[in-house]
């Protein structure tokens, strides 16, 4: 059997929880700058798991991450927001969820994370 708590939460209830109960996270979580590529319509970050190809052009924006997987699955989102309160101001206002937005998997086919998993 297994359970999971807050799986009805949503991003925006636990951001504002985070906020509450003054959570220290990593700055991955926050914006900052960082060189980036568009792939798949979304910015990927430049790493050692992650190259830009011949046709993709790195820049540097100012992002963070809605998810963190490894950098072969999660991408980044335009986002100022350097602290929780934007983060709760911005995923308060976005209509875009955070796994239609960041996660390579799930424009692969709708059982891709659950593949990853088993490999």
């Amino acid at each position: 059997m297994r359970a999971f708590p807050i799986s009805n939460w949503t991003e925006l209830d636990i951001w504002r929880y985070i906020e509450r109960e003054d959570i220290a996270l990593p700055p991955l979580y926050y914006a900052h700058e960082r060189e980036v590529f568009r792939r798949s319509g979304m910015w990927w970050a430049v790493g050692e798991f992650s190259q830009p190809r011949d046709d993709e052009q790195v820049v540097r924006r100012t992002v963070r991450y809605r998810t963190v997987g490894d950098m072969s699955c999660t991408g980044a989102v335009e986002s100022d927001a350097a602290d929780t309160a934007a983060i709760v101001d911005e995923v308060a206002r976005t209509t875009l969820t955070e796994r239609g937005a960041t996660r390579a998997d799930d424009r692969i086919s709708e059982a891709a994370m659950e593949d990853r998993k088993k490999d």
